[in-house]
């Protein structure tokens, strides 16, 4: 039972995070030229419909290695590209923080002391500790899927075919 809680954990999770890329299959297609991935408007549905569709057959443990190994392997990129990519920069710009300075009733008093106190570089930190450890997290998941398969309670099981 714990297993097959993981792989719905993992999977679910999947189908949530890829739900807005289904809903605009060509939405990231220039952010995923920019990862050297060309092109763009055949990689961004890929991926898109591997997140999303790929976390249903997680859930219910069909194809479930070679789906989880490549999903494995996407978020592992997407833990590469938050490692090199820190939030801090393209997420509070200069024009951001001093629109925000100058409208700080917009902010809660803690959010002031956080964006406001260091140009939000402490808020920046938290936000880029929290995307590598998801990142790690959801990857290391996917890549243990992949390693052990669907376990008892799945398709793969009941067609008895491990794939």
């Amino acid at each position: 039972m714990g297993w097959l809680g993981f792989r719905l954990a993992v999977g679910l999770s999947l189908v949530v995070a890829g739900w807005p890329k289904i809903v605009a299959p060509l939405a990231q297609s220039g952010f995923v030229e920019s990862l050297g991935m060309y092109p763009g408007w055949f990689w961004s549905p890929l991926l898109a419909a591997m997140q999303f569709f790929g976390g249903m057959l997680i859930a219910v443990g069909f194809l479930t290695r070679p789906i989880a190994l490549a999903n494995a392997v996407m978020l592992l990129i997407t833990l590469w590209f938050h490692m090199i990519h820190p939030y801090p920069e393209p997420f509070l710009t200069a024009e951001g923080l001093a629109y925000l300075t100058a409208n700080p009733d917009l902010l809660t008093p803690g959010a002031q002391a956080a964006l406001l106190g260091d140009g939000g570089m402490a808020f920046g930190a938290r936000i880029q500790e929290k995307a590598i450890y998801a990142s790690l997290f959801w990857a290391a998941g996917a890549a243990l899927i992949a390693a052990f398969g669907g376990g008892y309670f799945s398709v793969d099981r009941h067609l008895a075919k491990e794939f």
